[in-house]
């Protein structure tokens, strides 16, 4: 399914080829949590801004409106209108980030809704038999994501259960692909290399689940507030021993440069809310360098948000317009920055396969990873 077409040092440039089309890698995975890009953008609209992966949620779609309902709307794909590849994660994060109380078992984790309170039990089953009923193209494995920093041996503990965790995981959707009502009876399965800021438990956790032949691997638990240098050191740590022919998935990264940074380390697959939350207070992405459309000094500033791009925001409107369209509160400004951000990232990622392509991706790194982080300097 995954096909390494070529490196450049440790960058790799891929293709996974899927039931919902085929995915050219490095790639960014756009964010709709919900269903729906936070933005007021739509799923036919993802395809004109280069978007090859939407990315939805289990937890919240298990909340709201209830998987059992999209499986019966033909699955989360036709439900949204959105064509092409998609990933559901886990709903083990936002359980442990979001939920009110909660109590982890062998079994799995008994917690409150972050909604109205309800009480909810999700373990390795439940949570492939939602995303069975999303139907999306890859399922994420259930894991437990602790935060940084954590005691050694619970985080130990912790990687271990992740494992086992992962078996019941590839049990129940082996089980669940077989039924005649299955929504993708193709959909894969990525497992999740734990053990927080600790290089020997990533290691010893990522030998573990390599050997449970899953179609793709992520590394999960990282981007949660520790510093940038650490996550670059625990994928330093761990990508040697993450299998070369599956793709390589770094869970909730990142800026632009962190993506630069990861790609030049190995990896495949990103995700993150970034482009489309900075977006909707005004902070826009450059190949300059990144602006706040708020700032006095944009008043009255005729250009485009970035010369050289072809958005189609770019193409149509001034800085000083969608400025005002913040100042007054309009909702179509934060559309239109949405909109030119999700474009930039996958724009980025184009430009990160073609300088692959042409084995010019560490030019295409030295130029960039410095400057895709900076303000865009004044006058520009």
């Amino acid at each position: 399914m995954f096909t390494l077409l070529k490196t450049e040092g440790r960058a790799r440039r891929g293709i996974l080829k899927t039931v919902h089309g085929d995915i050219q890698t490095p790639v960014f995975m756009n964010v709709g949590t919900s269903g729906a890009i936070k933005g007021g953008v739509s799923g036919p609209e993802l395809r004109e801004l280069k978007c090859q992966v939407e990315l939805s949620n289990t937890y919240h779609l298990h909340v709201r409106p209830g998987d059992r309902l999209i499986h019966d709307m033909g699955g989360l794909r036709r439900f949204m209108n959105w064509d092409g590849p998609m990933l559901t994660d886990s709903g083990g994060f936002q359980i442990f980030s979001l939920a009110k109380l909660r109590k982890i078992t062998e079994e799995g984790v008994h917690f409150q809704s972050h909604i109205d309170g309800a009480k909810i039990f999700m373990g390795p089953e439940e949570s492939m038999r939602i995303q069975s009923n999303l139907g999306s193209t890859i399922a994420m494995a259930f894991d437990e994501c602790v935060s940084n920093p954590a005691p050694y041996a619970y985080a130990r503990d912790s990687a271990k259960r992740t494992t086992r965790w992962l078996e019941r995981c590839i049990a129940e959707l082996t089980r669940l692909n077989a039924l005649p009502d299955t929504v993708n009876p193709r959909q894969m399965l990525f497992g999740i290399n734990q053990g927080c800021t600790y290089p020997d438990l990533r290691i010893d956790h990522m030998k573990q689940i390599s050997e449970l032949d899953c179609d793709g691997y992520a590394i999960g638990g990282l981007a949660v507030g520790e510093e940038t240098s650490v996550m670059y050191e625990i994928i330093d740590a761990v990508e040697p021993y993450m299998p070369k022919d599956k793709p390589r998935y770094l869970m909730g990264v990142g800026t632009p440069c962190n993506i630069l940074e990861a790609v030049w380390r190995g990896v495949d697959f990103f995700d993150c809310v970034m482009p489309s939350r900075n977006a909707r207070h005004g902070n826009l992405f450059t190949w300059g360098g990144r602006i706040n459309l708020l700032n006095e000094k944009y008043a009255r500033d005729p250009k485009p948000v970035d010369t050289s791009c072809d958005c189609p925001v770019c193409r149509r409107y001034s800085r000083a317009y969608l400025r005002h369209l913040f100042k007054a509160q309009e909702i179509l400004g934060m559309r239109l920055a949405v909109i030119h951000n999700l474009y930039f990232y996958n724009t980025l990622m184009q430009r990160i396969r073609d300088a692959l392509d042409a084995g010019e991706y560490e030019r295409f790194y030295q130029t960039y990873r410095i400057r895709l982080g900076e303000r865009l300097p004044d006058g520009e």
